[in-house]
């Protein structure tokens, strides 16, 4: 139905081959697409780079959005080699351990900064990077959860981070839409990723997720990438600002 054939596509969050982001990249990559992929810091490099040159990715390098110049860096180097990008894909987030088991009251100001420069700003500053480089268009997509508008036991801090996120998108969307690039947010179910494994309980919510969810069937990361592969590709060049529920019909139920 679609191809993503000589399509450039950026993508930020890979941890092992269980992450979402890694859903991601095989299903662009299957399109056609080719990819440039990052790595959080030295320790996770070993881990990152088998699977980015698995794919053949064309640019690999560490990116850590807190430190300073490294996500220039990572968009120099694709201007330099590509000239162009056409899909960002987003899928980092991060919350200090005391401030996400503790109550959202509780949390404190400097936990809050944080999460929310690492989870939304830099999204917003990967975008705004992109943006020079999408002159014929593109997409942008970040990684949500519904526990943005719903209250998730144990989720905490994270439910207002994200749901900071999708309003990102939301008026992202709205800022870029003449410009032909779209931003959308992926929100899957639960499901058992290296960043889940932070939240308390989180195995409950699984098993509660699979019982409750029309489909009685978790989301998988192929599901994600089938997703981010769709809305990457001229098919789904008039959809924007949507945050799509990827989760067997769970966000519908009571």
């Amino acid at each position: 139905m679609f191809s993503l054939q000589g399509q450039k596509a950026l993508i930020v969050g890979i941890a092992n081959e269980h992450s979402i982001a890694w859903g991601c990249a095989q299903a662009l990559k299957a399109q056609g697409a080719e990819l440039a992929v990052t790595w959080l810091n030295d320790k996770a490099e070993p881990h990152v780079r088998p699977l980015a040159e698995r794919l053949g990715a064309e640019i690999m390098l560490p990116l850590d959005v807190s430190q300073p110049g490294q996500l220039e860096k990572v968009f120099s180097e694709i201007a330099a080699r590509w000239g162009r990008l056409d899909t960002l894909v987003h899928s980092i987030a991060f919350a200090p351990k005391a401030d996400l088991h503790g109550r959202v009251v509780d949390c404190s100001p400097d936990g809050f900064a944080l999460s929310m420069d690492i989870s939304v700003h830099s999204f917003l500053r990967m975008i705004r990077l992109a943006e020079p480089l999408m002159d014929e268009g593109g997409c942008c997509m970040a990684v949500s959860f519904f526990g943005s508008s719903r209250v998730v036991r144990h989720y905490n801090m994270m439910g207002p981070v994200k749901a900071a996120l999708e309003s990102a998108v939301r008026y992202a969307a709205a800022e870029l839409g003449e410009k032909g690039i779209r931003v959308h947010a992926l929100s899957p179910g639960p499901l058992k990723t290296r960043a889940a494994s932070g939240i308390d309980h989180f195995d409950e919510l699984l098993e509660a997720a699979s019982e409750r969810a029309p489909t009685h069937q978790l989301a998988s990361i192929e599901d994600v990438g089938a997703m981010a592969a769709f809305l990457a590709s001229a098919a789904a060049r008039n959809l924007t600002g949507g945050v799509h529920d990827i989760d067997g019909g769970f966000s519908i139920t009571a």
